[in-house]
Formats: C-alpha cells, sequence, structure tokens
C-alpha cells in the first residue's frame, strides 16, 4: 500500500469515499527573490492529479508537529524562538537571530513556524504510517529539509523533519537507512546520528567550493557510529550512467551489510539538469532511478523531497517518482496532461528533464573509480548489521496499553471498580507493582500526580502456578513523592 501525506493544496480531494483536505503548505512564500519556492509543491500536487495518482494511493493530511515533537531533536530555545518571530519582531531579536537564523538564506518570513509544522508533521506522520504496518511506501514531498541543525536553521532549512521522521522509525525499526540525493550533503542528518550505528547515512553530492562544504569520505562517524557515514562526493556534469556506476554498487553493499529494516529516501531535486543551483546533469530518468532500484528491495520506504530550485522541473521529476513508487511509471503518457499550470511546462509539455551539454568531470579525470572503491572498502571493513535490543512496546506506552492512563480525579467507587476490571489482565501478565525500589527488573513510572490504585488489603505474594511470576499488591497507598511503579519480569 502506497500512502501519500501530501500537504500541498488547500483543495478537497475524495479518496475512497472521504474527502481530504490538506494543508497549504504552498501558499507560503520565503520572500520576493528567494530562491526556495514552497509553491513547487502545489505545482507538483496539481500535475499529479491531472494523472489521476492520487486516486490510486491513499492521501492523508498529516498532523501538523507541535512543539514539543520538535524537541526531539531541536533545543527548546530554538523552537520558542521560531514559534515567535515575526518579520516585524526579528530586528528587535537581533541577537537570537544572528543565532538562529544564520546568514541571509533564512529569514523570518511570513507564518515561517506553520511551515514547519506542516513540513514537519508530514515527515513524522509518514514514519508512523510506515512503523504501524498500514503503508509499505510513503511519500512527503513538502519534507526532505536536511541542513537544519539542532540549535539553528541552514541552507533554506529551519526545521529537520528527515530527523524527527528517522527518530520516530527508531521507535519500531532496529536499523534505519538514509539516503541522499540532493546536489547539497546532508550535512543536517549526518551530524544528528554521527555517534550511532542504528541510522546509516549515505549522501551523494556535489563537493568542493559549494554549501555547505562537507562530506568528505574522510568523514566515516565516530564512536559506535564509525563506518556508518557514508559520503559519495562527486564532481560537476556528473551524468545518468556515472551515477549509476557509483550508486548502484554502493547502496547494493549498504543493503547487504547493514541490512536496513526501513529506508528514508531523501529525492532532492536539484541534482537535475538545468536546475538554478545545482550543478550535476540528470535526467528526470536517472533520478528516479533511485526509487526504483530501492523499491526492488521491499524495504519500508519513506519518500522526502528537497532541494530544487527550477520549479516545473522539480514539479516533473517527483510526479514521476511517484508514479514509480506506484510501479506504473511505464503507463503514464509523457504528454502532460491539461492541469492549472499547464503553460508553465512550455515549450515542450513533456513529463520529461533532458540532459544538457555539460561535461562529466567525474568521467574526465576518472575520479569516480576511485571515490566508488573507497566507499565500498569502507562498507567491506562493517563485519555485519548492527544489533540492538528492542522492545515490543516502547516503554513510555506501556501503561496506556494497560490501562494505566493518566485519569482526571475520579471517585473512590469508580476507581475501585477499574480496579477490579484490572486484576484479571494482571495476573495475566505477570506485572509487579510495586511502590518502592526496584533493582531486579525494567520499569516505568506512573507519575505522582496520577490518582493512586488503593488495594485495600495488606501485602501478600501469590505464585502463578507454571508462570513463575510474582504479584505483589501494596496496601492502601497514599499520595507521596515516589512514583508507583509497574515492572515487566525478566
Amino acid at each position: 500500500m502506497i500512502v501519500c501525506l501530501l500537504p500541498l493544496s488547500a483543495r478537497s480531494h475524495q479518496v475512497d469515499g472521504e474527502v481530504t483536505v490538506t494543508a497549504d503548505v504552498g501558499a507560503y512564500t520565503y520572500g520576493l527573490g528567494h530562491l526556495m519556492k514552497p509553491h513547487r509543491m502545489r505545482v507538483t500536487h496539481e500535475l499529479a492529479t491531472a494523472y489521476g495518482m492520487l486516486d490510486k494511493m491513499h492521501v492523508l493530511r498529516p498532523k501538523r508537529a507541535s512543539p514539543e515533537a520538535m524537541t526531539a531533536f531541536h533545543t527548546d530555545e530554538y523552537i520558542h524562538f521560531l514559534h515567535s518571530v515575526t518579520p516585524e519582531t526579528v530586528e528587535k531579536m537581533t541577537y537570537q537571530r544572528t543565532r538562529f537564523l544564520v546568514g541571509d538564506d533564512n529569514p523570518a518570513f511570513e507564518g515561517v513556524f506553520e511551515f514547519c509544522s506542516i513540513s514537519a508533521g508530514g515527515s513524522i506522520s509518514a514514519a508512523e504510517r510506515l512503523a504501524s504496518g498500514a503503508a509499505d511506501i510513503t511519500i512527503n514531498w513538502a519534507g526532505g529539509l536536511h541542513h537544519a541543525k539542532k540549535r539553528e536553521a541552514a541552507g533554506f532549512c529551519y526545521i529537520n523533519d528527515i530527523v524527527l521522521g528517522i527518530l520516530e522509525l527508531l521507535r519500531t525499526y532496529p536499523r534505519v537507512l538514509y539516503i541522499d540525493i540532493d546536489c547539497h550533503h546532508g550535512d543536517g542528518v549526518e551530524e544528528a546520528f554521527y555517534t550511532t550505528d542504528r541510522v546509516m547515512t549515505c549522501s551523494f553530492h556535489k563537493f568542493g567550493e559549494f554549501f555547505p562544504g562537507t562530506g568528505t569520505q574522510e568523514d566515516l562517524g565516530s564512536g559506535k557510529g564509525k563506518g556508518y557515514s557514508v559520503n559519495v562526493p562527486l564532481k560537476d556534469g556528473i551524468s545518468d550512467e556515472s551515477f549509476k556506476s557509483v550508486f548502484d554498487p554502493v547502496i547494493d553493499r549498504i543493503m547487504d551489510v547493514f541490512r536496513p529494516s526501513a529506508v528514508v529516501l531523501q529525492c532532492g531535486a536539484d541534482s537535475l539538469a538545468g536546475d538554478k543551483l545545482g550543478c550535476l546533469n540528470l535526467t528526470m530518468h536517472g533520478h528516479a532511478h533511485c526509487v526504483q532500484f530501492l523499491r526492488k528491495y521491499n524495504v519500508p520506504l519513506v519518500l522526502l523531497g528537497g532541494g530544487g530550485y527550477t520549479v516545473k522541473n522539480v514539479a516533473r521529476a517527483w510526479t514521476y517518482e511517484t508514479a514509480c513508487a506506484l510501479g506504473i511509471e511505464d503507463e503514464i503518457d509523457p504528454n502532460l496532461p491539461w492541469n492549472q499550470y499547464f503553460e508553465w511546462f512550455g515549450p515542450t509539455y513533456r513529463l520529461e528533464v533532458p540532459a544538457n551539454n555539460m561535461e562529466d568531470m567525474n568521467v574526465k579525470d576518472r575520479s569516480l573509480d576511485n571515490i566508488r572503491e573507497v566507499a565500498l572498502e569502507q562498507l567491506q571493513q562493517l563485519s555485519c548489521a548492527p544489533s540492538v535490543q528492542m522492545q515490543d512496546v516502547p516503554a513510555v506506552s506501556v501503561g496506556q496499553h494497560l490501562g494505566f492512563g493518566k485519569y482526571e480525579v475520579e471517585g473512590k467507587d469508580e476507581l475501585d471498580e477499574r480496579l477490579a476490571r484490572k486484576k484479571l489482565s494482571l495476573l495475566k501478565f505477570g506485572l509487579v507493582l510495586f511502590n518502592r525500589d526496584v533493582s531486579s527488573q525494567r520499569a516505568f513510572a506512573i507519575p505522582p500526580h496520577s490518582p493512586r490504585l488503593r488495594i485495600h488489603r495488606r501485602i501478600r505474594r501469590v505464585r502463578l502456578i507454571g508462570f513463575g511470576y510474582v504479584l505483589c499488591f501494596c496496601q492502601s497507598l497514599a499520595p507521596c513523592s515516589t512514583p508507583l511503579l509497574v515492572c515487566l519480569p525478566r
């Protein structure tokens, strides 16, 4: 199943009898003359709709990411700044502006926080749908903003939705592979996971006197993450053939060695030929080859947007890659159907982004062979996929699953009645209830301010025949500072 989380157009769209209205992320603007155009998402949406693709998948309206959700990666101070800054107040916040919005590339435009919450919410929702098993592939073309750092904006990116999405995936999947085919190095994502072996980052990017200036093959990761940051620096003008000659073997080796449980692919479209900022020379089909190549592995896949500054080519590429995700790329007409932005696609009016006459510098100096060998050698040194101890139910949500959520104040009779209903389930799960220190169990705490469970009997122990579990009932529990612990038996 393909789930498309497209926060693109404010128009209603009917899918399986349900009307979905998606958030209008395309209505925001970075300012007059800025190269980043959120409007490209509207154009993509219109083109995909004209091809009838949205009727072939589940289209969902993603939740907006809350400030609390964003602080899973970003600092509280930075999120508070984004939440409060406006074009009118930014000059008065000079100190914070120079700390958080580095350079002129990242303006405090009108609605910047809402824009970020839509983008980040789409990627988090995409990860949630994938992790729940509700989808095999999820798409958020409004995401992929890979330069944002923990406490500052960079490269047109304010909130790193990719990191937030991967963190959500890690709650379910032991290993996540992140692949970046944007023209610019995915520095923000690499930096976030530089010291862990649970996330492997692999970036194919232009390197040299080019933003952000990072991503050499010496950047391997650190500590437990050493060897799990893979960089493939490229030179100007790389063609489809040259790109495939390095992408395919490197990703093949990664899939064999790292064995990811899920894959996140950032499909930055500034690596296409003719981009206003990019300097690579990929065609639409060469760019989409990455989606097709990963799809054959049948691993849960998240597709995200990213860079891309020639709007009509961005829309073409992401529309075609949506078709690749659906497996219908051979069925769609290369002649564009009529849509609201039809005149934008002249003079050819076709679903194609051809290569231009740039010289492939990667072939000219034969540097690509060496780069490929260095990357493969790095991966060869990783003996096997790292093992991760996982729990079936994350500890933070076990209480909710068993009914020990935070309740409103209830009467004594209601509370005792609720408790009576829980006794049987407690016996079944072999839980142990404590009110004091526990050293030999895995435990999570019910906060002190939660209503206490009252059991009007003296402490006793009951051994369950055939299970070997012990159930300890606590005496009437008066409110105290020590939280009640619910412990799972080893």
